[in-house]
């Protein structure tokens, strides 16, 4: 053995991965600290209908938690590329748990609705943005720790994870809303919500990976990418895409539970809804295993149809086998989507701006969810659960849409690459 092949040896047994980049606390505290966020929307419309017994007002209270989230989540984003995201995450933590606190109270009080629109708003406004944080410095650790070659397939592989873990958090956070309900009463979700965000939130703030800013931002404003680099047609489809997924999530609970309630099993419909989560999960996870040559573009495109087709099968059928199959052909599909789509994200978020884009992908999840519950819950209520159970098909349609839309803007994106490439070799020659 020669000392170039000692060498080479000794470089992989000390070459770092991801795990010994970020340590071993920091995937659980990361997956905990994003319970609160996909908690507060079915925590907000339980507790508004328990303390002011209006289903509707309910509705539009979660619908104004995604308002909040809309507005201020790609601000909350954008500060932690500027200076960090410990700081900005200690400090929307403690005004969440305030505003929490707030709804526990005034949805009692004798004051008025509106005041109740304004404790779900600022519920909404300073939601800690812990998964596309996460996102974001996982990113930033690959970048930064590991070996070039070996980047592309961590960051695949951190995406489906990623994903994965919003699947489980968004499916099984609104069953652990309705078992603190049923088992206390309607405000113990929000306290459940309060205690997390304080232990496991801050967790994540304090952790040793939230100590760096997104690459670019540490080291002042001229390093970073102008802000109107977020603003792109690449940008803009996967926003539009994550949006879909969300109203995937929130218009498919919202149909099941009325489904359920028409069948005189209500109880069911969070327990058929985790089907669905259970499949994109697993799917999710997969993807690490595709292949390199199956592109970003050709998977969208594949997995959006499967997607359409299984939410058609669900707004046409009453049997409950075929239900549950038709959960388990969408769950397929919006985990790969959903991983595909956050992939782009951090392919084309510019440098300097990685959590402000992830924040804007995150933010979309909510608002579409909240958005898709809102307005389902009053089709259910006044146009009967048949109009309810296509508004998964017409969210389904949106992802499908984003993927076609994709198609155009990632062939205009390769097209320019290419481009710059020969402009960059005939320079070279002229050299």
């Amino acid at each position: 053995m020669t000392d170039s092949d000692i060498s080479t040896s000794a470089g992989r047994r000390t070459e770092p991965t991801l795990f010994s980049a970020v340590g071993r606390s920091y995937f659980p505290i990361a997956f905990i600290a994003r319970m609160p966020f996909a908690m507060i929307v079915v925590g907000v419309l339980t507790l508004v209908v328990a303390g002011r017994g209006s289903l509707s007002l309910g509705g539009i209270n979660s619908a104004v938690v995604g308002l909040g989230t809309a507005l201020f989540g790609s601000f909350i984003g954008a500060a932690a590329d500027r200076w960090g995201q410990r700081h900005v995450l200690l400090v929307v933590g403690v005004l969440n748990c305030l505003a929490l606190a707030f709804m526990a109270w005034v949805v009692f009080s004798p004051l008025p609705d509106f005041v109740v629109f304004i404790a779900a708003f600022a519920i909404g406004a300073t939601s800690p943005q812990v998964a596309p944080m996460s996102r974001s410095r996982l990113v930033d650790v690959i970048m930064a720790a590991l070996p070039q070659a070996r980047r592309p397939k961590v960051l695949n592989a951190t995406m489906a994870y990623e994903s994965a873990a919003d699947e489980v958090i968004f499916v099984f956070g609104p069953f652990v809303v309705g078992l603190l309900a049923t088992f206390f009463r309607p405000v113990a979700p929000i306290i459940g919500a309060i205690v997390m965000t304080l232990v496991f939130v801050t967790a994540f703030a304090l952790h040793p990976t939230g100590r760096a800013r997104s690459a670019g931002g540490a080291a002042g404003l001229g390093e970073r990418a102008p802000a109107k680099g977020m603003f792109t047609p690449g940008v803009f489809v996967v926003v539009v895409g994550v949006f879909g997924v969300g109203m995937v999530f929130g218009s498919t609970l919202t149909a099941l539970t009325a489904l359920t309630n028409d069948l005189g099993r209500p109880e069911e419909a969070g327990l058929v809804y985790g089907v669905m989560g259970i499949g994109s999960a697993v799917l999710a996870i997969s993807v690490a295993a595709f292949p390199s040559s199956f592109s970003l573009w050709a998977r969208l495109l594949c997995f959006a149809p499967i997607l359409v087709t299984g939410s058609v099968i669900l707004a046409s059928s009453e049997s409950m086998p075929i239900i549950v199959l038709a959960l388990l052909l969408m769950g397929s599909a919006i985990g790969p989507s959903l991983v595909t789509l956050f992939s782009l994200a951090a392919e084309r978020a510019p440098r300097g701006r990685s959590a402000t884009v992830m924040s804007m992908a995150g933010s979309a999840i909510i608002v579409g969810q909240s958005a898709a519950a809102a307005i389902n819950g009053i089709l259910a209520d006044e146009q009967g659960t048949s109009t309810a159970m296509a508004v998964p098909v017409a969210a389904s349609a949106i992802v499908f849409l984003a993927g076609a839309l994709n198609l155009f803007v990632g062939s205009e994106r390769r097209t320019k690459r290419s481009a710059q490439e020969r402009r960059a070799l005939v320079d070279g020659e002229e050299i």
